[in-house]
């Protein structure tokens, strides 16, 4: 599966990705706001990573920019399960902060689970001294839930509080998910 924003091009990873993938999310910036990535990140993370085997309407991205020359790697996105819910995560590349990368990506696989995976709720969260990814949920129309919990982090080594949100469908105020086109994949 792959999607396309007017900045991006969202795509499954491939073997030749483990290098620049290993650079871009192997700041300690980085891993220390996500849940289940490992610090330090080697080359075999990002190669073990990559050789997962997905299924049919997996919904897990590289983002790349696309630009004039070579396309560059600027995070990651996907939905994950989370019960019965799938989860939004996301991370961007430190060079590539506050350019809105996180919120056209995930806008574009919020429209890819509404419209094509027939999801009516999806859950996020963030760790809360990550206050710029709560920024992020809130535009894409995400709402707290009111809970905090204590999210195993495996960069850090424990447990960290976590601020949860979840977008149901039928909110009004769910983002205008529509930005995105679906390419074959």
């Amino acid at each position: 599966m792959f999607a396309r924003t007017e900045r991006l091009l969202l795509r499954p990873g491939w073997a030749e990705d483990a290098a620049p993938l290993a650079a871009a999310i192997g700041d300690e910036a980085i891993l220390t706001k996500l849940a289940k990535v490992p610090s330090p990140y080697r080359l075999a993370d990002a190669q073990e990573f990559l050789g997962f085997e997905r299924r049919e309407g997996d919904a897990d991205f590289l983002v790349v920019a696309r630009t004039g020359g070579a396309p560059r790697l600027v995070g990651g996105v996907g939905l994950h399960p989370d019960g019965e819910d799938l989860e939004l995560g996301f991370w961007i590349a430190r060079p590539y902060w506050g350019l809105g990368f996180a919120t056209e990506a995930a806008r574009a696989v919020i429209d890819i689970a509404r419209h094509t995976l027939r999801r009516p709720r999806l859950v996020s969260g963030h760790f809360i001294d990550n206050p710029a990814s709560g920024r992020v949920l809130s535009k894409l129309g995400f709402k707290p839930t009111g809970d905090i919990v204590a999210r195993f982090c495996r960069a850090r080594g424990h447990a960290v509080p976590c601020r949860l949100f979840a977008l149901d469908f039928g909110d009004a105020g769910d983002g205008d998910a529509g930005v995105s086109r679906m390419l074959a994949a």
